[in-house]
């Protein structure tokens, strides 16, 4: 962070926490705060970026990055087509399908730029 002195919305779209959870934070561990100049009513705050915060930050970033674990299924060709054929509307089928008996296979792979005929 390069600036001393955030906004609590400021913080929260450095770090990627609401800022519900920045103001939350604020109190529970006492980070020092300035009124932020030209508002009045005293609610709008400044929050000095320090190394207590810096490194309350640090320490709970991996708290909101849950581990993700990713496998990607290794489908036959088959089971593809058969799959995208079965997520296709009525009339988006019925298309394919006169396309496929006007063009057969052959025609198909020359539009995809696949087999040159």
């Amino acid at each position: 962070m390069k600036k001393d002195w955030l906004t609590p919305e400021e913080l929260a779209q450095q770090t990627g926490f609401s800022r519900q959870t920045i103001n939350k934070w604020v109190k529970k561990e006492g980070w020092t705060t300035a009124p932020k100049p030209g508002v009045q009513g005293g609610k709008a705050r400044m929050i000095f970026i320090d190394e207590q915060v810096k490194s309350f930050l640090k320490s709970t970033r991996h708290a909101t990055e849950p581990t993700a674990h990713y496998r990607v299924n290794q489908s036959s060709l088959s089971a593809l087509l058969v799959s995208s054929l079965q997520q296709l509307s009525t009339d988006e089928q019925e298309k394919l399908t006169a396309l496929l008996l006007r063009e057969g296979i052959q025609g198909i792979l020359q539009r995809l730029g696949i087999r040159n005929v």
